[in-house]
């Protein structure tokens, strides 16, 4: 596999994942929504120069985003004590709770099969796959 084929694959796979999620309004996000959100819900406290470099998206998208995001209440921002010309970003107390309950309401394994067109009962492997590279990738013990 070639880094081409893991960045398709992973593009796949968040397809694959959005999928799962219960509908809320999360699918009613742009992607450059979505991956911000994700973005500052894995690592709180990030200033706007943290998420515009993990995106790769412009600071003025970031910077714009993340104020529609403060204002509707999902995310909370502060200045950074050590530089107060930075801005640090953090999920709304409750709501990365709140995210991670429903995202746990449903597995990946219905969306794989219908994906795949495969039974059920063969997604079960490849779910094994998935949380193993997903524990690596995270730093966990396999």
């Amino acid at each position: 596999m070639n880094g081409l084929e893991l960045l398709l694959l992973g593009h796949k796979l968040i397809e694959i994942g959005a999928e799962a999620i219960p509908r809320s309004g999360f699918h009613t996000l742009t992607t450059s929504a979505r991956t911000i959100l994700v973005t500052v819900f894995e690592r709180p406290g990030s200033s706007i120069k943290d998420i515009t470099e993990r995106t790769g998206f412009p600071q003025s998208l970031v910077s714009a985003t993340v104020a529609r995001f403060r204002d509707d209440g999902v995310m909370v921002t502060e200045p950074d004590p050590a530089d107060r010309r930075r801005t640090l970003v953090s999920p709304a107390p409750g709501r990365r709770e709140m995210g991670r309950r429903i995202a746990s309401m449903a597995t990946v394994d219905e969306a794989l099969a219908a994906r795949l067109g495969i039974p059920h009962d063969e997604v079960a492997d490849i779910v094994a796959q998935l949380e193993s590279l997903a524990r690596r990738l995270s730093g966990a013990r396999p």
